[in-house]
């Protein structure tokens, strides 16, 4: 279905009944890349909600960098919800879709059951990370240069980034990036959210995140650092919980869907019923 914001229209797949759970993806993928989840979440009585992210898939993509910003990516966590009448959900992220889901857990608690960050940590932690995490962390900066990064990633087929990301679902990754604006679109996230001011400026000060959170790392991560994910534990004022797959690269819910969902069931199991709950008013924290 499609679901019309503020500024934007988001397409969402809607799937099973039950307590909401919603999977918000990353880069450079699409809501597609949780489709062993879904199904395995469905058949445990959960409502299934993954979005396209905004720039991504078949949702809206501004062409102003502006469009990302952080308050923008949470805002739409929180319409989603409000359009379909969510009081809270179980907030399941990755890469990108992970620090979404950070981030909306401190800002909106009131509006999370639990988050699950898979791959990234909280933004703290990724900040705090260390120089190993500086240096997996190099394209963030080549990506700040619109054109550059676009040419760079796309040459040859988009040679560099099938044979630097190894990701295992490339082929259809490749196709959606390759339509008008899709690439420029995507990046903006990085533009928007980690612009080299970033490296320099005073961090975003977040409250701590009173949910209960799961942190699932894979040693074959391309990208982050397990500092950059066991750190979230100091962020974290609800129950935490630390996971760490071996011999698995970035994609976990692509390359080890069995270990994901069980421990997804798992987690989400222990705390189903926080997504009826009500809850107590939260202090209002602007997203402005």
């Amino acid at each position: 279905m499609r679901i019309a914001l503020d500024d934007v229209t988001l397409e969402v797949e809607d799937t099973g009944t039950g307590s909401p759970v919603l999977l918000l993806h990353g880069w450079p993928d699409a809501a597609n890349v949780w489709r062993h989840q879904v199904m395995a979440l469905a058949a445990d009585d959960y409502r299934v909600l993954a979005p396209n992210l905004r720039g991504f898939g078949g949702s809206s993509r501004p062409a102003e960098v502006e469009a990302y910003v952080a308050p923008r990516m949470v805002g739409d966590v929180v319409g989603l919800l409000d359009h379909l009448s969510i009081e809270r959900a179980h907030l399941v992220g990755h890469d990108w879709g992970a620090a979404i889901s950070w981030m909306t857990a401190a800002l909106v608690p009131d509006r999370v059951a639990s988050v699950t960050a898979l791959s990234v940590g909280h933004p703290a932690a990724f900040r705090s990370a260390g120089w190993r995490q500086r240096e997996k962390s190099w394209y963030m900066l080549l990506f700040q240069f619109p054109g550059v990064a676009e040419q760079w990633l796309s040459a040859d087929g988009f040679r560099n980034l099938r044979q630097w990301s190894r990701h295992p679902d490339i082929d259809p990754v490749v196709e959606r990036l390759a339509e008008p604006g899709a690439l420029a679109a995507s990046l903006n996230l990085y533009r928007a959210i980690l612009p080299p001011a970033w490296l320099v400026e005073p961090p975003l000060e977040l409250p701590p995140v009173q949910a209960p959170a799961m942190g699932i790392w894979s040693s074959g991560d391309l990208a982050l650092t397990e500092e950059a994910m066991t750190g979230s534990a100091a962020q974290v004022a609800g129950p935490w919980r630390y996971e760490r797959l071996d011999g698995v690269g970035h994609w976990l819910q692509l390359e080890a869907p069995e270990v994901v969902n069980a421990l997804l069931l798992d987690f989400l199991g222990q705390h189903r019923d926080l997504s009826s709950r009500c809850s107590s008013p939260a202090t209002p924290v602007s997203l402005g």
